[in-house]
């Protein structure tokens, strides 16, 4: 019977696999280190088949190369013994949810959400350490060794001082190499769980954005390219030369050409209910003001949260549904300063701080239309009038959102007053980033989940629209350290609450927070109300090392080897190793069933059946009656036949009584 490999895929086998679909002349075979023989690449060969001339050697060309990159490239490709170890505990409504939480390395996490996921990922999201000089950064570090099975091995064994991150300090000679590698290496297995038309956005700031778009081009194309989006977000009050108050979101596409059709969010949808209800209340109450303004009010209130970025537009008059805009104010320089008199007061009105934004003439023209809000006397600053028609509905490469919004995101939801996250990401700016580049069944992916910013939108963008997005959040578990005041207040907050100082563990409790909040909320019709995560851990590998590499078993010790999984993994963990190296969706529900008075995992109904008995159990009977359910894939433990007799036989019972099931052990 056929085994289960049960580590990631080795994607420089894929890749020598596609180089031979199209140059067969290009691979050609060769003795491996153990005398067995391989497929290995004629790299002179290829290089004449993509050349239009006579190559003669190396020849300079434009790239982007740094200490180290070759190494990235082959520890990229190779593949990982580990497994996602469910942990029920730790997660909400794990039986029903289909959102995922991986604690532990994501370039690990990728590798392992490869088979399950390949092409299916809408979004993927990264907000990374950045690269700052300032001696605390910290990044991955990847260790690599040579062969395949060697590093099928290591992987198998902890880490002594369990650590996996060092400091970047400038310092080190390679502060930009390593940084570079451990993106490198991330962002190309994230590329293999794009969908055709998925995108990528990537946080960044000036030290390496240079350096991230040039890693793109490599690895995505120039020409799938979509634009730098920049946001504004809060004013740098350092006393440099130029105050840095933006922050760069580079997106990439898989696939140009597979985009569908113009980007547009779900905010349109709201803009036509704005433009429809004022439609109808204006010719409801056409003369009077005041009872338009009651009727509208009593509309907003019931809909409020149904409006999203629209929640501004609480005014109604003859023009329609507006919202008040301070953008008659200057941004950042002396603008034009003149006299607008209060209509009531009669007296000048307050001027912004850094002046108008228009010269007095166009101050004329907005006030002979109406569109300038005053307040209750000269003391409050003048706004704009915006109606809902004006509001442009589009992916604009420049736009301002207050960066300190994400604090007070998470403010409303760790009341206890500590300084949990710095500069957490606001939830309108994922909020932005999925109405545009996903449909509301898609899968986003935040590799660097930090305070799970993107977990909180997806659910919250969920309720408001009725859809039925998923996220996958991923994030290591870094200790938190006592260095700076942040540090001691998340230190702090974690000891307050009866939390593990990690990183991961604050995620995962904003996470619960958030989807507690939003499952308190009314939502639009449709809406999943999921609003739960199944927590999944790396950790090694559920076989032993006797299960990889049978040769190097030592004969004398052979009864020590009977059973080749580990006695401290239940049947759980086996299925989630199971579902990840066969391909199947790991948040697809789960059932439990007792047939013949052994414990059977069905998961989505036939998707796949696993019964990992292991006391020497399985008859042909338990066999016929499982056949019954026609699963799709069928898995036994190696070591739960009650003979060799009946695991000859298994396969057979199968194609006779459910002949689509595929049968594998482990």
């Amino acid at each position: 019977m056929e085994k289960l490999k049960m580590h990631s895929p080795d994607l420089t086998q894929d890749n020598i696999a596609h180089i031979r679909e199209l140059f067969p002349g290009c691979v050609t075979e060769a003795k491996a280190e153990d005398g067995s023989m391989k497929l290995t690449v004629d790299f002179d060969q290829l290089r004449q088949e993509l050349s239009g001339s006579v190559v003669e050697g190396p020849q300079e060309r434009y790239h982007l190369n740094w200490p180290g990159k070759r190494e990235a490239l082959l520890a990229a490709n190779a593949p990982i013994a580990k497994t996602l170890r469910p942990c029920r505990k730790e997660s909400v409504n794990f039986d029903n949810t289909k959102n995922l939480f991986i604690e532990g390395d994501n370039l690990e996490a990728l590798k392992l959400l490869q088979e399950a996921y390949l092409g299916q990922i809408k979004l993927i999201y990264l907000d990374p350490p950045y690269n700052r000089k300032k001696g605390n950064n910290l990044v991955y570090r990847d260790d690599f060794v040579g062969s395949t099975y060697e590093y099928l091995t290591q992987s198998n064994q902890s880490d002594e001082l369990g650590n996996r991150l060092v400091a970047n300090t400038e310092a080190n000679g390679r502060f930009h190499s390593d940084w570079l590698s451990m993106m490198y290496q991330r962002l190309r297995v994230a590329r293999n769980l794009l969908a055709p038309a998925g995108v990528i956005a990537i946080s960044i700031d000036d030290a390496e954005t240079a350096n991230v778009l040039h890693l793109c081009y490599e690895i995505f194309g120039e020409t799938n390219f979509l634009g730098t989006l920049i946001w504004k977000n809060a004013t740098d009050n350092n006393p440099s030369n130029i105050a840095v108050e933006h922050e760069s979101i580079h997106v990439f596409a898989r696939s140009k050409t597979d985009l569908e059709g113009v980007w547009k969010s779900s905010v349109s949808d709201v803009k036509e209910v704005l433009i429809n209800i004022g439609s109808k209340l204006v010719a409801k109450h056409p003369d009077d003001v005041n009872q338009l303004q009651a009727a509208y009010t009593a509309w907003y209130r019931e809909n409020k949260d149904q409006l999203g970025p629209l929640a501004d537009y609480k005014f109604i008059d003859k023009g329609g549904v507006y919202a008040g805009s301070r953008s008659v104010h200057n941004p950042g320089k002396e603008g034009y300063r003149y006299e607008v008199i209060h209509p009531i007061t009669k007296k000048p009105c307050k001027q912004p701080l850094m002046g108008y934004r228009f010269p007095e003439e166009t101050m004329k023209r907005l006030l002979a239309e109406k569109k300038v809000l005053f307040g209750d006397d000269e003391t409050k600053l003048i706004e704009l009038k915006v109606y809902a028609y004006e509001f442009e509905d589009k992916l604009s490469s420049v736009f301002d959102l207050d960066g300190r919004s994400g604090a007070y995101d998470l403010k409303t939801l760790f009341p206890e007053g500590k300084k949990v996250f710095s500069n957490p990401k606001p939830i309108l700016l994922m909020e932005r980033l999925i109405s545009f580049m996903t449909g509301q069944k898609d899968i986003c992916l935040d590799l660097f989940a930090g305070s799970s910013t993107l977990a909180h939108a997806t659910m919250e963008i969920n309720r408001r629209e009725g859809g039925s997005r998923r996220f996958i959040s991923v994030q290591f578990p870094e200790p938190i350290g006592q260095e700076s005041k942040d540090a001691k207040e998340a230190f702090q907050f974690c000891t307050q609450i009866g939390l593990k100082p990690f990183i991961s563990e604050i995620s995962k409790e904003r996470t619960r927070r958030a989807g507690a909040a939003v499952h308190q909320k009314d939502g639009a019709p449709g809406w999943s109300q999921d609003s739960g995560f199944r927590v999944l851990k790396i950790d090694t590998s559920n076989m032993a090392d006797v299960y990889y590499a049978p040769d190097a078993l030592d004969k004398a010790n052979l009864d020590l080897f009977v059973d080749n999984i580990k006695s401290d993994r239940t049947s759980e963990d086996l299925l989630f190793q199971v579902m990840q190296d066969w391909g199947v969706d790991l948040g697809l529900p789960i059932a439990k069933q007792t047939i013949h008075g052994k414990e059977v995992l069905f998961v989505d109904g036939n998707a796949l059946t696993a019964c990992f008995d292991a006391h020497g159990g399985i008859d042909e009977d338990f066999v016929k009656e499982l056949s019954k359910h026609q699963p799709l894939r069928m898995v036994f433990r190696d070591a739960g036949f009650k003979d060799s007799a009946v695991k000859i036989n298994v396969e057979q019972i199968f194609k006779s009584l459910s002949p689509s099931t595929e049968v594998k052990c482990v």
